[in-house]
């Protein structure tokens, strides 16, 4: 654990399930911490990530001032608390992933926010005033090509022939989870030799809807071909999208997205859904393709037409060069530290 005394900024996680909040704080925080002196603090963060415990935000010194850097309404008003109950020097920033209208309370909260930082410009014109748009990034050290997909395939147990096409991430309907399989169902009945892979979770009553999914493939009789997969730790994601021809990003609604990043990293072309901040990830006709959520043939069309590319290999350098160039972890990290020093300041 660190010392509270010397920390200048606070990255609150104040929950426990693992979310796409948690996974930011996860990889984010050790990168800061390079250049500045950050810690995450909350009930379940990995051993490697600099933290406090929460007690020690109720005893740490008032002073110096600290940046508490909140990315949920919760953590927001942990803030705020600490700062007019406890009298913390604080100066609140938070960040928002949301492309919807926002509650009142949302909106009285960030008002009360000292800066506010946008992950998309989507996102930011969703914003009542101004905010600062920093999109995220990836640690393209770890999400790499590799020089020989059939022998990695072979290694996980995969399909070592044919196109092989991915969609990984949370199990429901605004993942689009649903659109993906109909959308295989289809290419995969002319496209004889492709695989598709289905990675993730589900929960709750997501449960039944991922029933509803394997009853849809074996009714297809190609329960042999889209593969359903159980989600792995994010230090082993990069295998995944390497192995892969084509990722599949088919989402109805979705606040940023990183999948389409770390495929493209690994050289994987991407087609996604024009929702959260694909249109500003993928370069169409460079990178990949886009097409309207919820559209089922073009979905299907799309991933034909990738597959069918002469030029897909062109795609694949394009994809990773277009990442290591404007999505690095290491350029988030220092653009979101450059305005904790101006808050600092």
């Amino acid at each position: 654990m660190t010392n509270i005394t010397d920390v200048q900024v606070i990255a609150p996680n104040f929950k426990r399930r693992l979310s796409g909040v948690t996974a930011t704080i996860v990889r984010l925080v050790p990168v800061q911490a390079a250049d500045i002196k950050i810690v995450a603090t909350g009930p379940v963060l990995p051993a490697h990530v600099p933290q406090i415990p929460l007690r020690a935000l109720i005893t740490m010194p008032r002073r110096p001032t600290r940046v508490w850097h909140a990315r949920r309404n919760v953590e927001m008003i942990g803030g705020l608390a600490l700062k007019y109950l406890l009298g913390k020097r604080l100066k609140l920033m938070f960040t928002s992933a949301s492309q919807r209208k926002q509650s009142g309370l949302t909106r009285w909260l960030i008002r009360q926010m000292d800066a506010v930082v946008a992950t998309s410009d989507k996102t930011a014109n969703y914003l009542e005033g101004a905010s600062t748009v920093i999109m995220h990034g990836i640690d393209t050290d770890s999400f790499v090509p590799v020089d020989d997909r059939q022998s990695l395939r072979a290694r996980m147990g995969l399909p070592t022939s044919g196109p092989l096409i991915g969609c990984y991430g949370r199990i429901r309907t605004s993942k689009g989870t649903d659109a993906f399989v109909a959308a295989m169902i289809e290419v995969l009945a002319t496209q004889k030799d492709a695989y598709a892979i289905v990675m993730g979770r589900a929960v709750g009553d997501d449960q039944a809807f991922l029933e509803n999914l394997h009853n849809q493939v074996r009714a297809a009789n190609l329960a042999d071909r889209i593969l359903f997969k159980p989600e792995v730790p994010t230090e082993a994601m990069a295998d995944w999208y390497a192995a892969l021809d084509l990722y599949v990003a088919p989402q109805r609604w979705e606040g940023f997205g990183l999948t389409p990043l770390e495929a493209m990293a690994t050289g994987c072309p991407v087609v996604a859904t024009r929702v959260g901040a694909f249109e500003q990830l993928i370069v169409e006709g460079e990178t990949g393709m886009l097409v309207e959520a919820d559209d089922i043939p073009a979905l299907a069309d799309a991933t034909r037409a990738a597959l069918s590319r002469k030029d897909i290999q062109h795609w694949r350098t394009n994809a990773r060069a277009h990442v290591e160039k404007n999505f690095s972890i290491q350029s988030e990290a220092q653009n979101l530290t450059k305005l904790y020093r101006q808050l600092l300041s």
